[in-house]
């Protein structure tokens, strides 16, 4: 208790008329009206200053804190006083401040007044919202209010009052009282600030709503007498001695809207009996009032009735837990006289009850009852079918002295909308101070704290009988509370939550062991065990372990988790402002004071985990596995390890997290963020602390700052392996290991820049940059990588850049799954792309240092393979050459081709430009051209043979002649010598070149032959030439499908040829077709003579058939020439064309000897008779040429003597046939020059 200072003592001996006490709760000052003087003071100062205002003549009737209008008066003026006297209502206004932790207030006159002559004014209210003043006093039962202004107006001055229950007319009419009745008056008057209403309460019990409307009228709405009241109450409670309409009411308390939609003011009874009322719109009491919305009627819904009159209640009793529960509400129509008689009561949110009442028959001390709701059993979920029941815990109090006022001194702190409904307690007992509420008596001012459940949880623990005394009342609070509840309430102790009142009456924190120890005890003991949804499991539908219910130790851990960070939880980090000057600012959302208490308490939660780790179950690790008996049992303790690391990993993000931002805010913050992309700062402007904790967006927009942060510091010169490390050291999550490696590789790459990139040591600060980021090259993110290859192409470090880029994209990939997609061919929609993806960027880089270097290098202008230009370009491409990711080899060969750069890739020496170069051939002509091109240019002529085969072969949309183009060359590099391939593989390749080159040559004559033949009509010639002239086909489609259909004979033959076709009457019928077929034409063009035409086709074909003995039959074709010669042309051209023919064609003279002979032995038609003659001339003449042939050469006659007495036989017998005389002569001569050589 703070008590009255001895100088109001010694003012209070002074008094002549009137004194009177009340209290300024929450400015922590009460004040005195001693006559005419107001005296002020801070009871909670040990050597308050008196604050007097003695200016004034008249006796002060009453004193009211206010809150003034907006605009009325000056800023520093928070609240105002109104003062009434016997002859006015004045305002004082009143500056507050807060100084060495005391509130210290001065008064100021604003002159401000308002005559009430006639008036006794005792009852004062005002609006915290709107600043309206309203007064009544005991002379009547009228409602007036103070208007007030900065300035006077025309017929309205600074100050003026406006009753608003009289008319202006009958305010000066005589009243009359002439029953000798008791003036009605007004005893209390209260504002409805969420409901814009004004409640009175008059000396007959009856209740008057005022609606306060946003133009300033104020409209009577309702009247409700106290017969009213206590019928509409008649069928919840029934009348009684202490309950009936004689009963006075003597206090109202308005419910704000926030705390309860049902029941708008609480009515007190002189007996102790609280009745809750509604103002409605309707007959529902689910119509609101509001601005525009006023109520108009008022019904009684629900009565709670005082403690019962048990001896045993009357007196704070010991419990099972601290505050005597009990139940206020029942149809009993007994009396209950335990608050009786009640001189006045007061509520506040979110519940309590405060009610004076005279125990004292001298009426000396006031005996104090308070009430509040147990919000922890509210919170308890229950069956929907079973009413809940107003849970409240009360205390009685004897004050040992006279009651004088009461008033809020720390009022409940609802948190805002982040706790659910109103007045949960338990959800802000952590992060909001308990709610205190001052008591001011005629010897000192009380200060009544608001127990919180960790609090009496301690006081259980510290006034406990012995510790099986202690179990029951820890099972009784777990009855009460629930497990979970208790669970947390236990851990809160044990992290050191718990406070009490010192013996100096200050809150200290319990730090007894024993009491943090048994707080252990029960968090361990009592914390239950997971338990598996056996039903969820039997479907097979869900994992086992995502069907466990946690253990309500886990819950509770939770549950105090939520309770320190839910203050903050989905809180912005930063708000936005500006400064004097127009500038931007950044400050914390959240004082750092509140975000340091937060930390202090989740660290200590920390360690109280890694103290206990190996005692908590979950937490103890796989050797807590060998203590399971089932396996369901080991799945649910699996599950519920998940849980709990998961919530002991959220607690150190949290407490990390907390230290970024304490860090951030240490310095400018603002600077920091200007250093951010737009779209991050906006990001980071719209980031809440959940976000930052517990996902990956603000883990990201972290490491920006971070990274923004260590940038500052580079710009400032400052040492940022320093900053780097206090970082890693406070925040380690958000700045690593690999962060602070980083920054050094800044900090070096800055230094080399500023040692210019020629000095040597330039050149070693660069290369020891590139270490230190090659050690973190698998971490390494984009928005580092880039700046820093873009410094190194500044310093002319192509070769570093190059390295860094390559490690970088090789490390973010280490399983190769760019690799593995391009082998695939790239699909779409495929996940590995992403890795591809993200070494691109890498590779781009690279193509920058490249360009760079090119550039460079085509500005140099000292020649030769020495000047520095040159040398660190050879470097550069020396790293690309040795490289071996070929995912990079292949990126940037598809770089250089398309920057038309070709040439460069053929200059490569590499075996991933084959490989490469192979793969892309199956995609285009163009890579497949560079692949046999490359082969030719490092003599592989074996492989280049076989691309070249392989694109004559290939679909790509060649013609024809491409395609033989590509079998010649393929035919040229086959049969070139080269190493590592094998004679007989060149010969197999070769073999298969030559048969494709001749069938391509077959098809290339049908395409000419097609193009000009005239029988093909228009609307299929295109499509057949298309075929024709495009991938080589099948020869026996070729024959079938063209060839023979079009009687191109000789075409026909020589794909018998290619086919090996030995059907002898086939290749017969087929020459004789030609043959005629080609003497046909001929006639029919008129030139060359027909056996001119024949001659040439002859010729021509046997080249094309190679002289096949299949498809070129010697002695089939030389008879049928003679029959075509003796039956179309036996009259033109050399009688001897036939055999010069053959003779041409290199056919052995022996053949030809032997067909012939054949011919003129066997007499047939139609070379009998008369036509005899023309085989025996051709005889003559062929064995004239064969001798002189076999002369020549200076062999024997015709080779042989054999076959020249054959022969020398056959001349005896043409000289006897019937040829003609110069034939008949020639064999004659023949035959002496042939017995000649036999000599």
């Amino acid at each position: 208790m703070y008590r009255i200072p001895d100088q109001i003592f010694d003012q209070y001996n002074r008094a002549q008329v009137s004194t009177s006490m009340g209290l300024f709760a929450e400015l922590n000052h009460a004040w005195v009206t001693i006559d005419n003087a107001l005296y002020l003071w801070d009871y909670t100062h040990p050597n308050p200053q008196l604050i007097g205002f003695e200016e004034q003549p008249n006796s002060i009737n009453m004193v009211k804190l206010a809150r003034p209008r907006k605009g009325v008066f000056l800023p520093a003026v928070t609240h105002m006083l109104v003062i009434s006297t016997t002859a006015d209502v004045f305002l004082m206004g009143l500056a507050c401040e807060n100084t060495g932790g005391y509130k210290s207030v001065t008064i100021y006159q604003t002159g401000m007044s308002v005559p009430i002559r006639g008036l006794d004014i005792n009852v004062i209210a005002s609006s915290d919202s709107t600043g309206r003043i309203f007064f009544a006093g005991s002379s009547d039962n009228d409602v007036y209010e103070l208007t007030y202004q900065q300035e006077e107006r025309w017929f309205r001055g600074r100050c003026s009052k406006v009753n608003h229950t009289t008319k202006s007319f009958t305010a000066f009419a005589p009243q009359f009282n002439l029953r000798n009745k008791p003036t009605e008056f007004v005893e209390q008057m209260v504002v409805d600030d969420s409901r814009n209403l004004l409640y009175t309460l008059s000396s007959n019990s009856s209740i008057r709503v005022f609606h306060l409307r946003p133009d300033g009228s104020v409209n009577l709405t309702i009247t409700k007498t106290a017969i009213d009241i206590y019928s509409n109450i008649g069928h919840i409670i029934t009348s009684n001695e202490t309950l009936n309409p004689r009963v006075k009411i003597v206090s109202i308390s308005p419910i704000p809207a926030p705390e309860a939609s049902r029941y708008h003011l609480m009515a007190t009874t002189a007996t102790g009996y609280r009745i809750y009322l509604s103002a409605t719109g309707s007959y529902s009491w689910s119509a609101t009032p509001n601005a525009n919305n006023a109520p108009t009627s008022m019904q009684a819904q629900h009565v709670k009735t005082p403690p019962s009159d048990s001896p045993s209640d009357q007196a704070p009793q010991a419990a099972p837990v601290p505050g005597a529960p009990f139940h206020t509400t029942g149809p009993s129509k007994v009396s209950i006289h335990s608050l009786n008689p009640t001189s006045s009561a007061e509520r506040f949110p979110p519940g309590y009850f405060f009610c004076f009442t005279q125990k004292d028959n001298s009426k000396q001390a006031d005996t104090l009852f308070i009430s509040t709701p147990d919000s922890g059993k509210l919170a308890i979920p229950r069956d929907p079918s079973t009413p809940i029941k107003p849970e409240e815990t009360g205390i009685w109090l004897t004050l040992g002295s006279r009651a004088e006022a009461i008033g809020l001194y720390t009022p409940y702190d609802q948190g805002g909308p982040t706790s659910s409904g109103f007045g949960n307690e338990l959800a802000v007992q952590f992060d909001k101070p308990a709610a205190e509420i001052a008591v001011l008596t005629n010897t000192g001012v009380h200060i009544i704290r608001r127990r919180r459940l960790v609090d009496m949880f301690a006081s259980l623990i510290r006034n406990s009988d012995g510790e099986d005394g202690l179990e029951d009342r820890v099972q009784t609070f777990i009855r009460i509370y629930g497990r979970s509840e208790t669970i947390a309430t236990a851990l809160a102790v044990a992290c050191g939550q718990g406070m009490e009142v010192s013996p100096d009456s200050r809150l200290s924190k319990i730090n007894d062991p024993d009491v943090l120890e048994f707080a252990r005890k029960v968090f361990i003991e009592k914390g239950g065990k997971p338990t598996i949804n056996e039903n969820a499991v039997t479907d097979g539908s869900v994992p086992a372990i995502d069907t466990v219910l946690p253990s309500p130790r886990h819950a509770g851990i939770a549950l105090y988790t939520s309770r320190l960070l839910r203050s903050i939880w989905k809180t912005v980090i930063a708000q936005q402002g500006r400064t004097p000057a127009g500038g931007l600012s950044i400050s914390p959302a959240v004082p750092t004071s509140t975000l340091l208490t937060i930390q202090r308490d989740l660290s200590a939660l920390k360690d109280f985990f890694n103290t206990n780790r190996t005692f908590i179950e979950g937490l103890s690790g796989p050797d807590a596995l060998s203590k399971v008996a089932t396996k369901q049992e080991e799945v649910a303790l699996q599950a519920e390890h998940r849980g709990l690391h998961s919530l002991v990993q959220l607690i150190s993000h949290t407490i990390e997290g907390i230290s970024f931002i304490l860090v951030l805010f240490d310095d400018r913050a603002e600077d920091v963020i200007a250093l951010l992309n737009e779209d991050a700062r906006n990001r980071f402007l719209e980031l809440t602390f959940e976000q930052l904790f517990a996902t990956s967006k603000g883990h990201e927009t972290a490491k920006e700052l971070v990274k923004a942060i260590v940038n500052r510091n580079i710009a400032k010169g400052s040492n940022v392996e320093t900053v780097a490390e206090a970082l890693r050291r406070r925040c380690g999550t958000f700045c690593s290991p690999q962060d602070v490696i980083v920054f050094k590789g800044q900090e070096l790459l800055k230094r080399a820049t500023e040692a210019g990139p020629n000095s040597e040591v330039g050149r070693n600060l660069l290369n020891e940059s590139l270490m230190l980021f090659q050690q973190v090259s698998e971490s390494l993110p984009m928005d580092y990588l880039k700046p820093s290859v873009e410094q190194y192409i500044q310093n002319q470090f192509f070769a570093g850049a190059i390295q860094l880029a390559l490690s970088v994209a090789a490390d973010s990939d280490k399983a190769n799954h760019a690799l593995s997609w391009i082998m695939d061919g790239r699909p779409a929609e495929d996940p590995r792309k992403e890795a591809y993806d993200s070494r691109q960027q890498c590779y781009d880089l690279i193509y920058k240092v490249i360009l760079a270097v090119d550039e460079l290098s085509e500005q140099d202008s000292c020649d030769g393979p020495y000047s520095l230009i040159a040398r660190r370009r050879a470097e550069a491409y020396d790293v690309i050459t040795t490289s071996r990711d070929e995912v990079f080899l292949t990126s940037l060969y598809d770089w250089y081709l398309a920057r038309g750069l070709s040439d460069r890739l053929l200059e490569i020496r590499s075996p991933f430009v084959a490989t490469y170069l192979e793969r892309k051939s199956t995609e285009d002509i163009f890579h497949a051209d560079l692949l046999w091109k490359y082969y030719a240019q490092s003599d592989r002529f074996y492989d280049a043979a076989v691309v070249q085969l392989q694109l004559a072969k290939s679909p790509f949309k060649l013609t024809l002649n491409r395609r033989i183009e590509y079998l010649g060359q393929a035919r040229a590099n086959a049969s070139v010598h080269s190493p590592d391939v094998g004679r007989a593989a060149r010969q197999r390749l070769q073999h298969e070149v030559e048969e494709l080159l001749d069938v391509s040559h077959v098809q290339d004559d049908l395409l000419q032959r097609l193009k000009d033949d005239p029988r093909l009509d228009n609307d299929r010639r295109a499509e057949v030439l298309e075929t024709m002239n495009g991938g080589i086909m099948e020869i026996s489609k070729m024959y079938n499908e063209y060839a023979a259909p079009g009687n191109y004979h000789d075409i026909c033959l020589q794909i018998m040829y290619l086919a090996n076709h030995r059907n002898a009457s086939d290749i017969t019928t087929t020459w004789q077709d030609l043959i005629q077929g080609v003497h046909e034409e001929t006639l029919k063009n008129g030139t060359p003579l027909p056996y001119e035409a024949v001659i040439e086709k002859v010729r021509s074909l046997a080249l094309r058939l190679r002289m096949s003995d299949v498809a070129f039959p010697v002695k089939t074709l030389l008879p049928m020439l003679e029959r075509y010669r003796l039956e179309h042309q036996k009259n033109d051209g050399p009688p001897t064309w036939v055999v010069d023919l053959f003779l041409e064609l290199q056919v052995e003279p022996e053949v030809l000897y032997t067909v012939l002979e054949s011919l003129f032995y066997n007499d047939e038609v139609p070379f009998h008779g008369a036509n005899r003659k023309f085989i025996g001339n051709d005889l003559a003449y062929l064995i004239s040429r064969w001798f002189n042939e076999t002369s020549r050469l200076g062999g024997a006659a015709f080779g042989s003597d054999v076959i020249a007495t054959r022969v020398s036989e056959m001349l005896l017998l043409l000289q006897q046939s019937r040829l003609d005389k110069d034939v008949v002569q020639a064999c004659r001569d023949m035959r002496v020059k042939l017995e000649q050589s036999f000599r």
